[in-house]
């Protein structure tokens, strides 16, 4: 595969650039390693498109997570408790999980555990590969990333997604890098507040 466009959000490729540059290259190295054509395995029972050969996103998912696993990147999870107290939260949102728990309690509210979860962290660079559902990418550049910075665990979060052009070719809609980049965009140079890079690939 190979890496077709690059958006930079908040200086986060400048970032990268200039402060990671090994662990860049290495990104690049690892989407360039991964076999397109060998993803090519999901046969298409979609009407008008029976029969066709198609690539696969479970498939591509599992060679960049073998890939990225071999390079040392590693799965992060951070938990934290919510409420419906919207005072409290805005009280609790920076304490250290445990913290947050005991002060809610101590306020007579109700806890409630939550996370988020990323499949890929190093060396405070969070990084998912998308070839889901439109949802997640929003899901991902808009929430996760940034809870992840919020809580001083990434400087800079790293979103990988098809082209449309290879997005055509895939057996399911996922969301695709020229859609993702409008509604960055549209939501203004300051939102999703939190550095990143978009990437978008092609076979």
């Amino acid at each position: 595969m190979k890496a077709s466009e690059v958006y930079s959000h908040l200086n986060g490729l400048e970032y990268l650039m200039v402060h990671k540059r090994p662990l860049w290259d290495g990104v690049l190295r690892v989407i360039g390693d991964v076999d397109a054509g060998g993803c090519r395995t999901k046969q298409s029972k979609e009407k008008g498109m029976e029969g066709k050969m198609l690539f696969s996103p479970i498939d591509m998912n599992s060679e960049f997570s073998r890939r990225l696993g071999a390079d040392g990147w590693r799965e992060e999870r951070i938990t934290y408790w919510v409420t419906k107290n919207e005072r409290l939260i805005r009280r609790t949102i920076s304490l250290e999980a445990p913290i947050q728990k005991s002060e809610i309690e101590a306020a007579g509210e109700t806890p409630i555990m939550s996370y988020n979860q990323t499949d890929f962290v190093k060396e405070r660079v969070a990084l998912e590969v998308q070839f889901g559902k439109y949802a997640f990418v929003s899901y991902d550049l808009f929430v996760k990333h940034l809870a992840f910075y919020v809580r001083d665990q990434i400087d800079v979060g790293i979103e990988i997604l098809p082209m449309k052009s290879l997005q055509r070719e895939m057996s399911s809609g996922p969301g695709y890098y020229e859609g993702e980049l409008y509604n960055i965009i549209r939501n203004g140079r300051g939102v999703p507040a939190v550095p990143l890079v978009v990437i978008g690939v092609s076979a």
